[in-house]
């Protein structure tokens, strides 16, 4: 476990599905995680914010300020920060090729790794069935999985009560129910042959909110997860090797709010 004042430095940091403009989601956490993780380049893979919800009822607490200032220092510092939109953050393709700032907005991008492999950078929603071909069913689940999150707050708060960790609902679901583990499959798999296809070792990819590392499908394949419930991460190591972070298992919650503290009394 850091230290407190601990910064780990590594070559390549890969963020995804922030969803800045859900009420349920974990900045405070990333904020955390950014205090204590430099990296030469870092990559936003899509959904960082959630124009979907942000267009039907604009929700900017100063937390988001915060989370901004800490990518933008780390670029005026020296980080390359690529930003490859997502199916919520949709409207920036409109912008691909363009820099605001610091900031360069790509569709994909092939990563180089310090051990010489190649790997395909992307959201990964283009391989999407229901998002590409039936975008209002796309919309009816990401009513449904706001709905999840709303449930477990309350489920959450009587788990608290009782002493009992974090339970997600919709990592339960996805889990045990049989479409949603097949549809997990098949997003998989899809990213795992266009990695073939582009011709590199890898993927690296979000989108559906499920970490994940393996080589199942022949190359290897590498989900960020997200930051509404999960709060995972991935780092290429300076030797090539790539790590799932699991931020809340290697942070305690006094030393997440002490630095914290220290971040907004610095802001």
């Amino acid at each position: 476990m850091m230290q407190e004042h601990e910064t780990r430095h590594v070559k390549a940091l890969f963020i995804s599905d922030v969803h800045l403009g859900m009420r349920t989601i974990r900045v405070d956490q990333l904020i955390d995680f950014l205090q204590v993780h430099d990296a030469e380049t870092i990559y936003l893979v899509g959904d960082i914010l959630d124009g979907w919800r942000l267009q039907k009822s604009w929700h900017w607490p100063s937390s988001y300020n915060l989370l901004v200032q800490r990518l933008l220092e780390k670029a005026r510092k020296g980080a390359r920060l690529i930003y490859l939109p997502g199916n919520h953050d949709e409207f920036l393709r409109d912008y691909i090729g363009t820099h605001f700032g610091d900031i360069e907005i790509i569709d994909r991008v092939i990563h180089h790794a310090a051990d010489g492999k190649q790997y395909l950078v992307i959201h990964g929603d283009q391989f999407d069935v229901v998002v590409r071909h039936a975008k209002w069913l796309a919309h009816v689940g990401d009513w449904a999985y706001n709905a999840a999150l709303r449930i477990n707050i309350l489920v959450n708060w009587v788990r608290r009560k009782l002493g009992l960790n974090y339970w997600s609902l919709s990592a339960w679901a996805k889990h045990k129910v049989k479409n949603a583990v097949s549809f997990i499959g098949r997003y998989e798999e899809a990213l795992a042959h266009e990695a073939k296809e582009t011709g590199v070792d890898g993927v690296i990819c979000g989108h559906i909110h499920h970490a994940d590392m393996h080589d199942t499908y022949g190359t290897r394949y590498i989900n960020t997860g997200d930051w509404v419930e999960s709060c995972t991460a991935i780092v290429e190591n300076h030797d090539g090797q790539f790590e799932l972070i699991h931020w809340t298992d290697m942070a305690t919650k006094p030393q997440q709010e002490a630095r914290r503290k220290k971040a907004r009394e610095v802001a």
